[in-house]
């Protein structure tokens, strides 16, 4: 992907492999990168609710007093849980009552050890 940049396409490969070729810093690299990222993007999202819940975020109702305001736990965790329960609800309906239904359907021809599929 990177390789198809226009004019600095190798240079940003070889700056990210470390090599002009795929090799074992190149996997550490990318392994270090997978193993830090999960945690980089949650201090992130800590630091960025910490902050809301300091400032406050902007008001688009223009409503000064607490009475108009929404209560953040009751409501929110609700519709929140609500929308899990539902995707969950779907994704066991496909997966245990129709496991067949989004598999490829090479699956179901029978094998043939002499021949070669085409690819």
């Amino acid at each position: 992907l990177l390789s198809e940049v226009p004019y600095i396409g190798p240079n940003l490969i070889e700056l990210v492999w470390g090599s002009p070729s795929v090799s074992t810093p190149t996997i550490m690299r990318f392994f270090s990168f997978h193993f830090m990222l999960p945690f980089v993007i949650l201090t992130l999202t800590i630091i960025h609710i910490a902050l809301l819940h300091e400032t406050g975020s902007k008001n688009p109702l223009g409503t000064k007093s607490s009475s108009n305001k929404y209560m953040f736990n009751p409501i929110f965790i609700f519709k929140d849980m609500l929308g899990f329960i539902l995707a969950l609800t779907l994704f066991l309906f496909i997966s245990l009552l129709m496991p067949l239904a989004l598999g490829d359907d090479e699956n179901f021809f029978n094998l043939n050890p002499y021949v070669t599929p085409i690819h």
